[in-house]
């Protein structure tokens, strides 16, 4: 039987893989978020049929095609989000935390205002809560194994 070789590589803790469930959530959420209103709205069928906008207005399925084509920009740039930060890129850290603080402030503002989307909101407050934890951030060197950990 071969012997299994030792890795001196440490291993990431749980908050790394539960913060990467909950990127691959929220991109499923942005992919449902693309296609639902084009469904809705039969781009699928009849392709896209009347103007996008009128004068300087957008029209409802111009609204559509540009929120459509916004969550699938958020759905790309998670997935790139991702992949750096499985492969424990400092800057993906950074990213995340400030894009997860800026979709925070939108979900309340959409929780005050108009519709909640709990999904998104759940996500990012455990992606936020994660990327607090002091391993999490030893690990990506946002912080020093001298400074104490809280």
């Amino acid at each position: 039987m071969a012997r299994r070789k030792k890795s001196n590589k440490k291993k990431s803790p749980i908050a790394v893989t539960v913060i990467a469930m909950a990127i691959v959530v929220l991109f499923l959420i942005r992919l449902y978020q693309v296609f639902e209103p084009l469904l809705r709205q039969d781009v699928f069928r009849n392709g896209i049929v009347g103007p996008l906008y009128t004068g300087w207005r957008l029209t409802a399925l111009g609204n559509v095609l540009l929120s459509s084509v916004g969550y699938l920009v958020l759905s790309l740039a998670g997935i790139v989000v991702l992949i750096g930060f499985l492969r424990l890129h400092r800057w993906s850290w950074v990213l995340l935390m400030t894009w997860t603080g800026i979709s925070l402030g939108i979900s309340l503002a959409d929780y005050f205002y108009s519709h909640a989307n709990y999904a998104v909101m759940a996500s990012n407050v455990i992606i936020a809560f994660a990327l607090n934890i002091p391993d999490v951030q030893r690990i990506f060197g946002i912080r020093r194994d001298n400074e104490p950990g809280l």
